[in-house]
């Protein structure tokens, strides 16, 4: 196995923070307009983050800033079969954020996670510790405490949430794999799981969910100006947590990015005890939320101190591959301090990877 290339820390840190303001925002604004605005299909907002990805990262190619490959058939064959991935991953963290409370949300989306840790295991023979599995189980342990507690269970909920945690491991490990082929970039694999899982979502919603288009245009919210500027940044915050997930990831790793999540999510739950209305407490479920949070906590701190001492690699960097240009990466100060700095080789699984989160993931859960 090809040990993975450090990146400085400032570059390390800038994406983490990246990835975690976009899923912050775009987690509240999915909120207020699924549950606030009773806004009734989350599959149709899917829909409007899909299309201004494809429609933003086209013009960003057709612009000349970014760079990657025209569509072919090797091009869908090169990418499966992430985009299914991506397309359940969003649509079933859109459907969590609208039926269930975010403190909840927040909470069983730390099974990610467990999830994650299992794939890189099998997949990348990386070993976790003693204290890593404890503090994993403490996580679990809490929101499970919390989950038994809920007085607002919602069954399809917590399924969907469960589906999206499992989606979004497999999301962030296949994200990994496909980056470290380097033959479609950055923004070029971001650019085809939208474009080729929009045909598919398009269908779900015509023959699954059709009874909901007439209830979407007849929406009294389209008329009312603060709604529709939620819903059109709703659907752009999409894109831009998309490319935050692939930049973090691929900077990172994929337990990385999935701790940059968790430890975002500990501000999700508490605020989204007061946002949206829905959040009934109870002192069992209170403490459940912060045993959970105890856990992650404790985990991001072991993960942390794991990847600050190791020893540094010296090495020259890679020339850019044809299919990526520097500019798909983020050029301020805290994110990226040159483009070779991002583009360090990592390694190659030799099977599918397994993990997120798209969060898409993003679902986003999301």
């Amino acid at each position: 196995m090809v040990q993975e290339a450090n990146h400085p820390p400032l570059v390390r840190a800038g994406a983490a923070l990246f990835y975690a303001t976009t899923s912050l925002a775009i987690i509240f604004v999915n909120k207020i307009v699924l549950t606030t605005y009773g806004f009734p299909s989350f599959s149709f907002l899917a829909l409007g983050q899909y299309i201004s990805t494809v429609v933003s990262i086209g013009i960003a190619k057709q612009l000349g800033y970014v760079s990657f490959p025209s569509f072919s058939f090797a091009v869908v064959r090169q990418t499966h079969p992430l985009p299914l991935v991506f397309l359940v991953n969003t649509v079933t963290g859109l459907g969590g954020t609208k039926m269930i409370n975010l403190a909840m949300f927040t909470v069983l989306r730390r099974f990610t996670i467990f999830l994650a840790m299992i794939a890189e295991y099998y997949v990348l023979g990386k070993q976790s510790t003693s204290m890593v599995k404890m503090s994993v189980f403490l996580l679990i342990f809490g929101a499970l405490v919390a989950a038994g507690n809920d007085l607002v269970f919602d069954a399809l909920g917590y399924t969907l949430i469960m589906v999206n945690n499992l989606c979004s491991a497999l999301n962030c490990v296949f994200i990994k794999q496909k980056l470290d082929s380097k033959s479609l970039g950055t923004f070029g694999l971001l650019y085809y799981n939208n474009l080729i899982s929009l045909p598919i979502l398009i269908a779900t919603l015509y023959f699954v969910d059709g009874h909901q288009i007439g209830p979407v245009l007849n929406f009294p919210g389209w008329r009312d100006p603060t709604f529709v500027l939620l819903f059109l940044l709703a659907s752009l915050m999409g894109c831009i947590l998309n490319v935050s997930i692939v930049v973090c990831t691929k900077i990172n790793s994929a337990l990385t990015t999935i701790i940059t999540g968790c430890l975002k999510n500990i501000v999700t739950t508490y605020v989204g005890m007061f946002l949206g209305g829905d959040y009934v407490f109870s002192m069992a479920n209170f403490v459940g939320l912060n045993i959970s949070i105890s856990g992650s906590l404790l985990y991001s701190y072991l993960e942390y101190q794991t990847a600050t001492s190791k020893p540094s690699i010296v090495q020259s960097p890679p020339p850019l591959p044809v299919s990526i240009k520097a500019s798909e990466f983020p050029h301020d100060n805290s994110s990226s301090s040159s483009s070779s700095s991002t583009l360090h080789h990592v390694p190659h699984a030799h099977a599918h990877e397994g993990g997120q989160h798209a969060n898409n993931w993003v679902t986003a859960s999301k």
